[in-house]
């Protein structure tokens, strides 16, 4: 793994929670976009068209990804790294389409990827007043309780029984506001195209968040109803020539998370505790599959898409980490978070309305720092990553919790939730026995190392045995990788469950209490208080800035502006495109610069100064991936697939002079599609014909 440095002098990253954006900065939602803002920096007009056209276009893919419509027949551009599960799951041995690519020259061809919804969103509405009503009053798991009871409540009065909706109740601002977001969901999504993996990852973990790039980390899929390609009419159109330098640019898509607006003592938690637990973990789990890949050719197959996935997320929190450890960007966060509550002072009626929700957070954390790693290891990352313990407490936990009213239940089983819930479950998609091996007994080990062996919890999980033997027996025993055994499960409900004797079923029945109880002592300690001062906190803000301010990412549609721009660091200038002449320069035949043999076969009909990747100044963050990149004009230019490697600090701030977003360019996958892939069908749809 290639090791990075930022430079200090870079991080001291400005602040939406504590003062105006920066040029450039922030992850907009739809209903609050600062169109004024763009019209004085870009001269670009965004109307209420404008914003509804994009809206219905974009796409969230609940496999952590965004995507876009680009065709009348449901057709979706997203990335090649957010399609790499599924390419997995329809390989198998002797067909490996991660490695080899996936071409299809009709519908028939088309498969499905199991576990994959894909969502559009319809409509945002404010219920802020009746979530708040519902906690006022309340504190611990009480407060918790009656805020997820809104949110259900919520839900289910936006979207009904109808399973071709999905609404979710979304805190912004820290609980500042609460909307719930109704989607149209498409729960058959069908892949239709991927390059290969040494076409879309080329350069590997080395290139991994840096630039230049030379990438074709795209993909499309398709929309489907009713066993039909969807109509899509509402769809964004293809530009099939690149953007120039300066050129303003939109990317539409779902930031996953991002913590700009936690407190000092929240940050200093993520840098002292959550993230090093993290890390090490990742490391060991890299470890484990390498040596797992090293075995065999078929190993290395079923490794390779979870090696790249922990090589990705180490990078990405080695980053943070190091954001994190930096002097002055801390500093900076006390001042802004100092600024803030001597304005809050100086209004004697604002002072006591909020009284000091900092000082609860920080007693916040010190719950936090008991209960961590308990909470971690039974409850949070539970099973290690296994397919198989994650249907188990599917299942369990579905059964005993659609037997109790609405009201009461886990949130995640909520009745909007539940279509969800089932597909993933219901869907039919290979699972690895070695893979999920490696990932219990990891998990096991670990609890035992971090709990102690005398812990009640880790006797609970062991019993007699090791954490090898008992991994070993659990996935040689279960039968839950038939998705008929997990359908009868689910329609036979607790009293099936009960009555299995599939051990992996029997083990989560004995164990999976703990993860509960850990789950209700943190809600009581942690969540509660944090989310009741964040709600004050947010007001202070509002009052302060008003809603001049973007709220954190939730992976909910934001829409952010920029412009394609290069960079400048260390008296070092990077240019803002590459080309296939540049790609062509840097294969060296080796991995992870080894060239796939259709490229190599195709150079000479290439025009070798297409626009390959390129970098603009738009604010984006991890669930970004796959997000259309668009024009003034609402036209799609290239999908988001990456940051450089300033960009890992933009989960705490931006910082607009070096922070990047890597784009794939249209003019490059055009191209592509013509010349290397002869997908001359797709390229027609694509352009309308």
């Amino acid at each position: 793994m290639k090791t990075v440095t930022l430079a200090a002098s870079a991080l001291v990253l400005s602040f939406a929670a504590a003062g105006a954006a920066q040029a450039d900065e922030g992850m907009w939602t739809f209903d609050n976009f600062p169109s004024a803002k763009v019209k004085q920096a870009y001269g670009v007009d965004i109307d209420q068209k404008w914003l509804d056209t994009v809206r219905v276009s974009a796409v969230r893919l609940t496999t952590g990804c965004s995507a876009s419509v680009v065709s009348k027949q449901g057709l979706v551009l997203t990335n090649n790294h957010c399609v790499a599960d599924c390419t997995q799951a329809l390989s198998s041995e002797g067909k490996d389409y991660v490695k080899d690519g996936f071409l299809t020259g009709a519908r028939e061809e088309e498969l499905k990827c199991a576990g994959m919804q894909a969502e559009v969103l319809l409509s945002i509405t404010d219920v802020t007043d009746q979530v708040k009503a519902a906690g006022a009053g309340k504190t611990g798991q009480d407060f918790v309780k009656a805020r997820d009871a809104s949110f259900a409540t919520a839900e289910l009065a936006a979207c009904g029984q109808d399973k071709t909706l999905r609404c979710q109740t979304i805190s912004f601002y820290r609980g500042g506001q609460y909307k719930v977001y109704k989607y149209r969901r498409y729960a058959d999504v069908r892949l239709v195209f991927a390059p290969e993996y040494a076409t879309a990852f080329f350069g590997g973990d080395p290139d991994n968040f840096n630039f230049p790039r030379f990438n074709l980390d795209s993909a499309f899929l398709r929309l489907y109803e009713d066993g039909k390609p969807a109509n899509t009419p509402n769809h964004l159109t293809w530009r099939a020539t690149a953007p120039v330098e300066g050129e303003p640019t939109f990317v539409a898509g779902n930031p996953g998370t991002t913590q700009r607006q936690l407190t000092v003592s929240q940050l200093e938690t993520n840098r002292d505790l959550v993230i090093p637990i993290g890390q090490l973990q990742r490391s060991e789990m890299r470890g484990r599959l390498i040596q797992f890949g090293e075995q065999s050719e078929e190993n290395k197959r079923i490794a390779n898409q979870p090696l790249a996935g922990i090589e990705n997320s180490y990078k990405v929190f080695f980053g943070q980490q190091f954001v994190l450890n930096d002097k002055k960007f801390m500093d900076a966060k006390r001042a802004a978070e100092t600024e803030l509550k001597t304005k809050v002072a100086a209004d004697p009626k604002l002072s006591a309305e909020i009284g000091d929700p900092w000082g609860e957070i920080d007693k916040a954390q010190v719950a936090v720092a008991d209960q961590f790693v308990p909470m971690r290891q039974l409850e949070t990352s539970a099973g290690g990553g296994s397919d198989l313990y994650g249907y188990a407490r599917t299942l369990v936990r579905g059964a005993q919790e659609r037997a109790k009213p609405a009201a009461e239940r886990l949130p995640e089983y909520a009745d909007t939730r539940l279509p969800l819930v089932e597909k993933r479950l219901l869907d039919v998609r290979p699972v690895d026995a070695p893979l999920e091996r490696i990932y219990l007994e990891h998990w096991l080990l670990k609890t035992r190392e971090y709990l102690t062996a005398d812990a009640p919890a880790v006797k609970l999980l062991l019993g007699k045995e090791s954490p090898e033997g008992l991994s070993a027996r659990l996935v040689a025993g279960s039968k839950l990788a038939d998705p008929a055994v997990r359908k009868a499960l689910w329609d036979g409900g607790l009293t099936a469950i009960q009555a299995s004797d599939d051990p992996m079923i029997q083990f989560v029945l004995k164990t999976e209490g703990q993860g509960r109880e850990l789950r209700k002592a943190y809600e009581a300690s942690v969540t509660a208080p944090t989310d009741a001062a964040a709600e004050r906190i947010a007001k202070a803000r509002f009052a302060v800035l008003g809603d001049s301010v973007y709220p954190d990412a939730t992976f909910s549609l934001r829409l952010s502006y920029g412009k394609v721009a290069g960079w400048t660091h260390r008296g070092r200038t990077i240019t803002p495109f590459t080309d296939f002449a540049g790609f062509y320069d840097r294969v060296t035949g080796a991995e992870p610069f080894e060239a796939a043999p259709r490229w190599i076969a195709a150079k000479d009909k290439l025009n070798l100064k297409t626009i390959y990747d390129y970098v603009t100044t738009n604010d984006i963050i991890g669930g970004n991936s796959g997000s259309p990149v668009i024009d003034a004009k609402g036209r799609v230019i290239g999908a988001a697939f990456d940051g450089n490697i300033h960009s890992l600090g933009g989960a705490f701030g931006y910082d607009g002079s070096i922070n990047r977003t890597v784009v794939v360019s249209t003019a490059a996958i055009t191209e592509a599609l013509t010349k290397v892939y002869g997908r001359d069908a797709l390229v027609k749809e694509l352009a309308g014909k």
